[in-house]
Formats: C-alpha cells, sequence, structure tokens
C-alpha cells in the first residue's frame, strides 16, 4: 500500500534559504504535507541547527551569502549523524556546472526557481523512501554482524557497522574523526570499480597488512560498499591447497575448522555470514571425500604438519 507523507509520523525538513519568500511560501507547502519545518537563513545557522536535531530532509539554497549551498552540504556530510539525510538544492543555476557542483557536494537531487510545489513535494516522497529504505538496509547489516563500511568518491567513510568500525578502530589513522582512504587504497578502488565485485582482489590497510579491503559494488551514487577482513596468517599451504583443488577460501575456511573453530566463529573471523561458510564446507567436503567436519580437519592438520 503506498504510504503518504501524512500517514507517517511528522517528517522535520530543515530549509536552508536566505530569501524570506522563498521560506514562507516552502513553510507552508510542508506543514499543509505534514512535516515539521526548520528553516535557517544561511549555512552557519543550518550546521547549530543540525548540533542539536538531526532532521529527515534538507532543502538547501545553492547561493547564499557567506558560506555557499555547496560548502554548507560538504560540512553537513562530514557530521556522521547528518551524513545520510538527504539534501536537495534549490537553485536557479541550471547551468550542467551548478548541478555537478550539487551532486558532487552530496546533493541527492535539485530543483530550480521558481519552486513548483507539487514537484518538490513529490521529489521529497521519493527520497524519504529511499533514506528510509537505505536506513533499513544498514540497520540489518548491523543486526547480522558483517564488516561493511561504505566510502564516496574521495575515500571519506561514510557509514560503517558497528563490526566495522571495531576492525578499523585498529588502524592508526582511524583514530582522527576524519579518517580517509589513502592515495594507494583510493587507486585500487577505482581499479576495483572497473572490474566489478566479483573479479576485484583483496587489498591490505598500509601499516595494518592483517587487514584487507573487499569491494563489494556501488550501492548509491558516489557510495561505494567495502568489506573489512582481517586476515590472521593461519591458511593451508598454497601448495595443498590446489593439490586437493580447494580455493583459496575455502582453505582458509578449512584452516580455522582444524583450529576447533565453530561455522559461526569462522563467520566472524572472515568477514562471511554463516550460510556461505556452510556452503564452503560443503564444497570442501566433497572435494576432500570426507562426510564429517572431524575428518576434514584431521585432513588438514595433517597436511600442515607435513609443511611446517
Amino acid at each position: 500500500m503506498r504510504m503518504s507523507i501524512e500517514s507517517r509520523k511528522r517528517d522535520v525538513a530543515l530549509v536552508v534559504d536566505d530569501s524570506p519568500e522563498t521560506l514562507r511560501l516552502l513553510t507552508d507547502a510542508l506543514d499543509g504535507a505534514g512535516m515539521t519545518v526548520m528553516v535557517a537563513l544561511d549555512g552557519a545557522a543550518a550546521m547549530r541547527i543540525v548540533d542539536q536535531i538531526t532532521p529527515d530532509i534538507v532543502l538547501l539554497d545553492a547561493v547564499m551569502p557567506g558560506m555557499d549551498g555547496f560548502e554548507t552540504c560538504r560540512r553537513l556530510k562530514r557530521d556522521a549523524g547528518v551524513a545520510n539525510v538527504p539534501v536537495i538544492f534549490m537553485t536557479g543555476l541550471a547551468e550542467t556546472e551548478h548541478i555537478v557542483r550539487g551532486l558532487e557536494a552530496g546533493g541527492v537531487d535539485y530543483v530550480t526557481k521558481p519552486i513548483v510545489i507539487e514537484e518538490m513535494l513529490a521529489r521529497i516522497r521519493v527520497h524519504l523512501g529511499n533514506a528510509r529504505l537505505t536506513q533499513s538496509a544498514r540497520a540489518a547489516l548491523d543486526v547480522s554482524g558483517r564488516f561493511l563500511f561504505a566510502v564516496n568518491r574521495q575515500g571519506h567513510i561514510l557509514w560503517a557497522t558497528p563490526q566495522a568500525q571495531k576492525l578499523l578502530s585498529d588502524h592508526p589513522a582511524a583514530q582522527t574523526d576524519d579518517f580517509v582512504l589513502p592515495p594507494s587504497l583510493l587507486q585500487w578502488l577505482e581499479q576495483a570499480k572497473g572490474k566489478g565485485s566479483s573479479k576485484s582482489q583483496a587489498a591490505p590497510l598500509p601499516d595494518n597488512p592483517q587487514l584487507r579491503l573487499y569491494y563489494m559494488g556501488e550501492t548509491a551514487p558516489n557510495e561505494f560498499l567495502l568489506r573489512l577482513s582481517k586476515e590472521s596468517g593461519t591458511a593451508l599451504p598454497a601448495e595443498f591447497t590446489s593439490e586437493l583443488g580447494l580455493t583459496a577460501r575455502e582453505g582458509e575456511v578449512l584452516a580455522w575448522l582444524s583450529k576447533g573453530k565453530t561455522n559461526r566463529d569462522i563467520a566472524q573471523i572472515l568477514g562471511l555470514s554463516p550460510r556461505t561458510v556452510d556452503k564452503h564446507l560443503e564444497q570442501i567436503y566433497a572435494k576432500l571425500g570426507v562426510e564429517n567436519r572431524t575428518a576434514a580437519a584431521a585432513i588438514a592438520t595433517n597436511a600442515t604438519r607435513r609443511n611446517s
């Protein structure tokens, strides 16, 4: 069933514009649509507001005295609490250059002035719906225990699951509030985007080679999903793995199995879902010609001893 703005809780819109006429027009229209409206006359006032209240959507004038809308948007997106709030630019400038600047600053959409209220409300509904879907997906990832986070093209972290945040805290650069991927990983990300998630190779984090990144795909414009894995160095010898026809990942799963780890433990260590570990074990048993984890672990233990 289609959900209208009126049938939900009152969403909060922050309108940032130096024009009293525009503020009055949008305040009346949004209030009539069932939304709570906050207003700011400039970017500095908008930043003070979001320090106290997190809006559900921001309508932002592109051209304002002092801090313009583009810079205001960039600063909003650096605030972790507001980074995922959709920003719609309002501009009388229809030139491609200004549209691109708005999108690059972190905006999701733009409308040209004079504003057509029905069009604005329609865009708001779309972006509020998309934001809720994204929030639900991220909440599900948090609960599932996956080591995932997302970055933009500049390498700034947009969001991360609690598990990924914990691993990232092991990295020296992550001790700062403005952690960004180093140039070597930005170059790797560009290459991985071209290859796609199924073909990209893992990349170690500088200063902490045990932490490795895997590219998972583009989840939104200028949002790229990465999986973080902590490699312990525990694995079967490559020669043995190849001899048995195991993939490198299957070798890792079998090595941890031989150390008495449960499927859930292995999933946490390798950053996989328990279901994926189960699938790997099915393949391992078939390739080794065994029927249970005890027999598979014995083969792995013997292989490690022979090659040590």
